[in-house]
């Protein structure tokens, strides 16, 4: 079944490269120009992956985001941004976005997100049997639902973005040891373009902000200056920002 893809995108050599790819990509593009008529455009249904630009008339990227994630059913969400500070990227993450793109990016990175994003839909589609559940994680009070999707602190339940729960269940699944951000890359975004890190750190910081309390200790995610991050408990992995210390495991196989 060809999938299709809606671009909402105001300038029209952006939109039109864009929709030059998808199409590229044996998918059907559909084109607006507005973010009011965008979402209009998709609250009709049909629609299996949204590429979304941040600045629009008549309703700003942001809040089209906003609406698309109160329909029900799952749509991955890539944002397009011209802007390139954290702020940005965490706003639009917040608001339900599975992913961004800084202006000006390349047709061989626009296409490596929306395969990935579409990699990430078929996964999820696939259930596993019923004998074949993954189990529920819980450590010094954080409690992970693989099956249900659904984390909790100390029960209460925290409401993560699709992204923030695979980085979060990628370490809960690798304890013990470390990942660089580029493995990451890999393994929970689905591509690894250089230069593109970042991506990583803010969703690092925004599952910090989510899972840990106000301490000035963090009980879950600690950074050690120079090294990166890791999770308190020792079965738990931790993140590298460089290469692994001496002597400690490292895993690049997934």
């Amino acid at each position: 079944m060809t999938r299709t893809v809606l671009i909402i995108e105001d300038n029209p050599g952006i939109g039109e490269l864009v929709r030059m790819q998808v199409s590229d990509l044996g998918m059907k593009a559909v084109l607006m120009d507005r973010g009011d008529t965008g979402l209009e455009r998709f609250r009709e249904g049909g629609i299996d992956l949204v590429i979304l630009d941040l600045m629009l008339p008549g309703l700003d990227g942001l809040a089209v985001c906003r609406e698309i994630r109160a329909c029900p059913g799952y749509v991955p969400v890539l944002m397009l941004t011209a802007k390139s500070t954290e702020l940005d990227r965490v706003l639009g993450l917040e608001m339900g976005a599975d992913d961004y793109l800084t202006k000006p990016f390349s047709v061989a990175e626009l296409a490596a997100r929306i395969k990935a994003l579409f990699r990430r839909v078929d996964a999820l589609s696939q259930a596993a049997p019923a004998g074949d559940q993954p189990d529920e994680i819980e450590v010094d009070g954080l409690r992970i639902d693989p099956v249900r999707r659904r984390v909790f602190v100390d029960d209460r339940e925290v409401d993560l973005t699709a992204r923030e729960f695979d980085l979060l269940w990628h370490f809960a699944s690798h304890r013990g040891r470390v990942f660089s951000r580029a493995q990451l890359l890999d393994a929970v975004w689905g591509y690894n373009h250089e230069g593109y890190e970042h991506n990583v750190t803010t969703h690092i910081n925004r599952l910090r902000d989510k899972i840990e309390d106000d301490a000035p200790e963090h009980r879950n995610v600690q950074t050690d200056c120079g090294v990166g991050h890791r999770v308190m408990d020792q079965s738990w992995p931790r993140l590298s920002s460089g290469p692994p210390l001496p002597g400690e495991p490292t895993d690049s196989s997934f």
